[in-house]
């Protein structure tokens, strides 16, 4: 037991960080492992590999995961931003390399090899972008000479410029969602709402003209004809499993869903241990949500409000989608379920981005308001 009198480092760590926070993510990486028990030993032997070879390497992805979240959490602000400035740099990079050297699975260019590893460089933008952008907002904030809405503009337009020519149109409209969200924190003005709303909807009409495959998911899901394939198995899985689930790997539709490790380990989940466990989900998701949200909402410094803000919502915005799809409330999407789906990409950036939301809600004397008191000539004045 760490004593509150120990002034070293993991003690004052320890009794500032968020532990609500911490057990939220800890459980959902808990959950993570056993859905990965139940859902990729049948995709590991339709494709050939031993049982439990997606198993084995989730739990791997979840040391540099732990490491991650853990050692981001100690950082100061500043660090944060530093940290941010160099991940977005290094990942808009990568992005560019990935539209030249990159993979091409399923129609798309989004992993790079490095060092014998697969990565996903867009994963590692998403918290970057967020903190740099609630950075550029908060400069403006405080000094409104300094053009901070404006280049958190431009490099929308970048980043977004970037996602599509991959093409990735999910994660370009869960960036541009969290972005809109966190540009309405910081105060936009109606004009910007209209405008920035007639932006959304052309964007979204001219990628259902440009884009076939997009165009097809969308006519897929309000007409119900054509290839629907995996996500009518998601929705029988979820109603095969009940309340209660069919018990720890007796479920049956999960050995026909090819990416149910994946994009739908969430379908896996009500399949087996029933509705109950998808509410556990759901509401261990909403937590960190609303938590965030009323942490960001007292903090007094605008970079730490934005920049909470913004990656709790990101990190919603990402669990929606993904549970969506899976009960067919939203056209098909490669969207991972926070700390739950396989992927050491995806495992590695949330891990960071919630190592800097426990990092900016520690406890911190100089995030108080300062105390005041009366005194007898009538004036307020700050205590100390």
């Amino acid at each position: 037991m760490i004593s509150r009198t120990d002034r070293s480092l993991v003690a004052n760590w320890w009794w500032t960080v968020d532990r609500w926070f911490l057990a939220a993510f800890l459980m959902l990486m808990g959950i993570g492992i056993v859905l990965s028990f139940a859902a990729s030993p049948a995709v590991a032997d339709r494709i050939g590999l031993d049982s439990f070879h997606f198993v084995t390497r989730q739990i791997v992805y979840m040391i540099p995961a732990l490491v991650a979240l853990i050692g981001v959490s100690f950082m100061e602000p500043r660090q944060i931003r530093r940290l941010a400035l160099v991940m977005l740099i290094v990942s808009l990079l990568l992005m560019v390399a990935t539209l030249f050297v990159g993979m091409e699975v399923k129609g798309g260019r989004r992993w790079i090899h490095l060092f014998g590893v697969s990565v996903q460089p867009s994963e590692f933008l998403k918290p970057a972008f967020v903190v740099v952008c609630a950075w550029l907002f908060a400069e403006h904030a405080r000094q409104p000479e300094i053009p901070g809405n404006l280049f958190a503009i431009l490099l929308l337009g970048l980043v977004v410029a970037l996602l599509v020519a991959q093409p990735d149109l999910g994660q370009t409209m869960l960036v541009m969602g969290t972005w809109g969200a966190m540009f309405f924190i910081a105060g936009l003005s109606w004009l910007w709402v209209i405008l920035l709303g007639v932006a959304g909807i052309a964007g979204a009409v001219g990628a259902y003209w440009a884009f076939p495959h997009a165009a097809d998911r969308i006519n897929r899901f309000i007409t119900g004809e054509g290839d629907t394939y995996q996500v009518d198995m998601s929705l029988e899985a979820i109603m095969r499993g009940g309340w209660l689930g069919q018990g720890p790997g007796e479920g049956s539709v999960k050995r026909i869903l090819p990416d149910s490790h994946t994009d739908f380990v969430f379908a896996v989940a009500g399949e087996e241990f029933g509705i109950v466990m998808c509410f556990i989900i759901l509401s261990l998701f909403a937590f960190v949500v609303l938590r965030g949200l009323a942490i960001a909402r007292r903090e007094e410094d605008d970079f730490t409000r934005y920049a909470l803000s913004g990656l709790v919502i990101l990190f919603g915005f990402q669990s929606i989608i993904n549970m969506g799809v899976n009960l067919r409330m939203m056209p098909a999407k490669g969207m991972t379920l926070p700390f739950i789906s396989y992927g050491g990409s995806s495992l590695t950036a949330i891990a960071i981005c919630m190592g800097i939301v426990l990092a900016l809600s520690r406890r911190r004397p100089e995030k108080r308001r300062p105390a005041t008191f009366t005194s007898l000539s009538g004036r307020a004045t700050a205590a100390g």
